[in-house]
C-alpha cells in the first residue's frame, strides 16, 4: 500500500492520518477537506467560543510541528463529489480524482435544517463558520433567542446565550430534553438545569415553521430575499417571537457523495466492528461510520475508532475488533454533565452521591443497572467517583442492551 487517501479533515480524520504514520505507513497520505480550515476541536464551539472566551488558535488540533511530521498533502475547501470503488478513486467537487490503494471515509455529519428558504437570524451550530457566524449576532446588543432542540448541542447554545445576557426559549418536542438518551426520570435533572440557568423551556411541543418579514415589509413563512426571523411557530399554534433561531435538532452522516457506489450505506457507512466497509481496503471512522449497528457521535469514538481502522486497513482485512464505551459529557448553566455506558430501557436508576433535586448543593452521581449490573452512569458535577464508575464499566465490557437506545449526538 503506498497511497492512503483520508476523506475529511475532521477529528477522526485526522487521527486517522496520524496513525497511518504511527503504525509505519510512509506512502503517500492525502487528506481531503471540505472545509477551508485544517482539524479544529468541536466542543467549544457552543461553550467559550459562543461566549468569547477562547479564539480560534485554541481550536487547532495539530500545530504546524506536527503537520510536518504528519507529511500529509492537504487538500482544503475541496468537497468528495463521489467514490469510484473498483478503482478506489476519489472524484472531487471540481472534477479531479485521486486514486489510491486504501480510502478512509471520515466525513463526519452535517447539522439538521429546518425545510424553507434560508432567513437571517436562523442558524446552526456543528462548523467553525457556523460559530461565527452565530457570535457575530449575538453580539449586537440583548436578542430574543429560540433555540428549536434541547439536546446537548441546544442545551449548551442556550447556556452560552444566557451567559451573554439574551432572553432564551428552548423548545423541545420530546416531553423532556434527552430523554431519550438519559430516560425520563434523569432527564428531569436537564430541565431543572434550563430552569436554574433561566432559560424558558417549551417541551412536549413541536415546531410547524418560522416566520419573517420580508423587505416590503409583510409578514410570512415563505421568507425571501432581505427576509429575516422573526418569530417560531409551535405545533399548539403559539407564536415565538424571535431575533435569532438556532436549529439544534441533530445531525445527519455525510454520506450524499456516496450515491451510486457500491458502499453499503444506511444511516451511515455500514463496517463491521473493526470499521472496514463493505468494500475491499477501504474503512470509515468518526460521525458518519454506523460500526457494528451503531452510529455513535462522540468525541471518544471519533478519537478510538481510527487505530483499529488503520491497522485492519494496513492488513487488508479485520483483525481487530472496537467498541468503546460510549462517554460525553455537557457543560450547561455551569454544570458538567457527564454520561458512560450503555444504558436499556427497562435499567433502574440508583442514585449514589448527593441528590438530582438539590443541583446547588454539589451535584450528584446516579448508576443505571440491569439484573444487578451497572450499565451505565451519569453524573453532575461528580467528576471524580464518575472517573471511577468508568473505568470500571470499561474494564466490564458490557453487552450491548436488548432494546438498544439510540447512543446522542454530543460531544
Amino acid at each position: 500500500m503506498r497511497t492512503v487517501i483520508v476523506v475529511g479533515a475532521s477529528l477522526a480524520g485526522l487521527y486517522a492520518a496520524r496513525e497511518l504514520r504511527a503504525q509505519g505507513f510512509d506512502g503517500r497520505l492525502t487528506v481531503v477537506g471540505a472545509e477551508q480550515h485544517r482539524p479544529y476541536d468541536r466542543p467549544p464551539l457552543s461553550k467559550d467560543f459562543l461566549t468569547g472566551g477562547g479564539d480560534e488558535r485554541q481550536l487547532d488540533l495539530c500545530d504546524e510541528e506536527e503537520t510536518a511530521e504528519l507529511d500529509a498533502e492537504w487538500m482544503l475547501g475541496t468537497r468528495a463529489r463521489a467514490l469510484d470503488a473498483p478503482g478506489r478513486t476519489v472524484v472531487l467537487d471540481d472534477g479531479r480524482t485521486l486514486a489510491g490503494d486504501g480510502v478512509v471515509i471520515a466525513t463526519g455529519a452535517r447539522a439538521r435544517r429546518l425545510p424553507g428558504p434560508p432567513l437571517a437570524g436562523v442558524h446552526t451550530l456543528r462548523t467553525l463558520d457556523d460559530a461565527r457566524a452565530l457570535r457575530a449576532e449575538l453580539t449586537r446588543g440583548p436578542r430574543r433567542v429560540v433555540v428549536i432542540g434541547g439536546g446537548f448541542i441546544g442545551a449548551e447554545t442556550a447556556s452560552s446565550c444566557v451567559v451573554l445576557g439574551h432572553e432564551v426559549t428552548v423548545v423541545e418536542a420530546a416531553p423532556l430534553p434527552l430523554a431519550a438518551q438519559l430516560g425520563p426520570e434523569m432527564a428531569s435533572v436537564c430541565a431543572r438545569l434550563h430552569a436554574r440557568g433561566g432559560v424558558r423551556l417549551l417541551s412536549g411541543v413541536g415546531v410547524t415553521g418560522l416566520r419573517s418579514t420580508g423587505s416590503n415589509g409583510g409578514t410570512g413563512d415563505t421568507g425571501g430575499t432581505g427576509s429575516a426571523v422573526t418569530a417560531v411557530e409551535l405545533s399548539d399554534g403559539r407564536l415565538l417571537p424571535a431575533d435569532v433561531v438556532v436549529v439544534g435538532i441533530g445531525a445527519a452522516p455525510d454520506t450524499g457523495w456516496l450515491a451510486g457506489s457500491p458502499l453499503a450505506v444506511d444511516a451511515g457507512v455500514l463496517c463491521d466492528d473493526g470499521c472496514v466497509t463493505t468494500l475491499p481496503q477501504v474503512v470509515a471512522v468518526g460521525d458518519v461510520a454506523r460500526v457494528g449497528g451503531t452510529r455513535a457521535e462522540h468525541w471518544t469514538s471519533a478519537t478510538e475508532q481510527p487505530r483499529v481502522a488503520v491497522a485492519n486497513l494496513l492488513a487488508g482485512r479485520t483483525v481487530e475488533s472496537v467498541r468503546p464505551l460510549p462517554y460525553f459529557w455537557s457543560d450547561q448553566h455551569g454544570s458538567r454533565v457527564q454520561f458512560a455506558g450503555r444504558r436499556g430501557e427497562g435499567d433502574t436508576v440508583r442514585v449514589v452521591e448527593g441528590s438530582p433535586d438539590v443541583l446547588e448543593e454539589g451535584g450528584f452521581l446516579a448508576v443505571y443497572e440491569r439484573g444487578g449490573r451497572i450499565t451505565a452512569a451519569l453524573a453532575v458535577d461528580r467528576a471524580r467517583p464518575f472517573m471511577k464508575i468508568r473505568r470500571e464499566l470499561a474494564a466490564a465490557r458490557l453487552p450491548e442492551p436488548t432494546g438498544r437506545v439510540t447512543e446522542p449526538a454530543g460531544v
